[in-house]
């Protein structure tokens, strides 16, 4: 009788645990920069829609936008650890300089070649997801954000010109790259935490940002802006990325799962990136900025003298070999 008792009982017990297994669901925690109600909000928003279906409700995620997790550069360290468990931003130098490599300036030319270079199977994009997985973070998918260009809070003279010498102070992302690609165009470039950025140009610290794009700088600066100049300094990917502990230990059905969502999240953001950024760019016109006028020939002398001065010295300091070999790489 009391054997009877134990074995009915460790079968209650067994049964309650099952059906408490069953019942529990991982809750993901997501970041991003940008604030809610933005095209990356409403993408993300999907997402954990789109994952929580398909695992019938065994996988959820929650959105925390405008970096209420934290900055993107210690968002990404955190992923790493383990203590943020996705993010969709800007990848960070701050771990690794050789990430300065996807911000490039003039690396890519339009819309097609960078779909080409950012595919899941291309070299450009085996070389992201192997430096994130140098620091124990899973890749699952990129998210096209746009050509960037500079904000200006004053008016601007001879901005067709790369040797022409402007006068005029840009705030920079503390990252090399962008500090040279202002200084070599004729700017001078300030380097501000992002957080900062806003103020110092309202209170004319400096006179305007450079290492962003339309969408970015209508969602944080268009009080700021009086001027836009989309000169496509930089093609700017944000990349879908996990906790590779956290993805490690999903059953191989839940890593499908997640891994389906993210390529259809990705797929999605192709298809309207391109007119998303002519869609910002209105805006920022709609809300009193004036869209600077810049040819295709000017384009091109402005790359052409970034290529040749700023690529050496990005290179020397990620290593030249390695940067050389991943430039070969990248499809026309």
């Amino acid at each position: 009788m009391k054997k009877r008792s134990i074995v009915g009982s460790l079968i209650v017990a067994a049964s309650m645990l099952l059906v408490t297994g069953t019942l529990q669901a991982k809750t993901y925690k997501i970041s991003h920069v940008r604030p809610q109600g933005a095209a990356i909000d409403t993408d993300l928003r999907w997402f954990a829609d789109s994952i929580e279906e398909a695992s019938d409700g065994k996988i959820k995620a929650k959105v925390y936008p405008a970096s209420a997790l934290g900055d993107y550069t210690i968002v990404q360290e955190r992923v790493g650890l383990g203590a943020v468990d996705m993010a969709c931003q800007p990848p960070s130098s701050a771990a690794d300089k050789r990430f300065q490599l996807v911000y490039f300036p003039y690396m890519m030319k339009n819309w097609e070649q960078a779909r080409k270079n950012y595919a899941t199977d291309a070299p450009l994009r085996k070389v992201v997801a192997e430096l994130y997985d140098k620091q124990n973070i899973k890749l699952l998918a990129a998210w096209p954000v746009y050509f960037g260009g500079i904000a200006f809070n004053t008016d601007v003279q001879d901005y067709g010109n790369p040797e022409a010498a402007k006068g005029i102070k840009l705030r920079v992302p503390p990252m090399k790259t962008f500090q040279l690609l202002a200084d070599t165009t004729g700017y001078l470039g300030t380097p501000i935490p992002f957080s900062d950025a806003f103020t110092a140009v309202q209170t004319g610290v400096v006179d305007g940002v450079i290492g962003s794009g339309a969408e970015g700088y209508y969602s944080s600066f268009r009080d700021v802006t009086k001027n836009y100049l989309p000169s496509n300094t930089h093609f700017e990917v944000w990349y879908l990325i996990m906790s590779k502990k956290k993805y490690d230990k999903l059953s191989p059905e839940g890593q499908e799962q997640i891994q389906d969502i993210a390529n259809q999240f990705e797929d999605r953001r192709w298809e309207v990136a391109a007119k998303d950024q002519e869609a910002n760019e209105q805006r920022l016109a709609d809300y009193g900025a004036t869209i600077l006028p810049i040819s295709e020939e000017e384009i091109d002398a402005i790359a052409q003298k970034v290529r040749t001065v700023v690529w050496p010295q990005i290179q020397e300091d990620v290593g030249t070999e390695w940067a050389q070999t991943v430039l070969n790489s990248i499809v026309e």
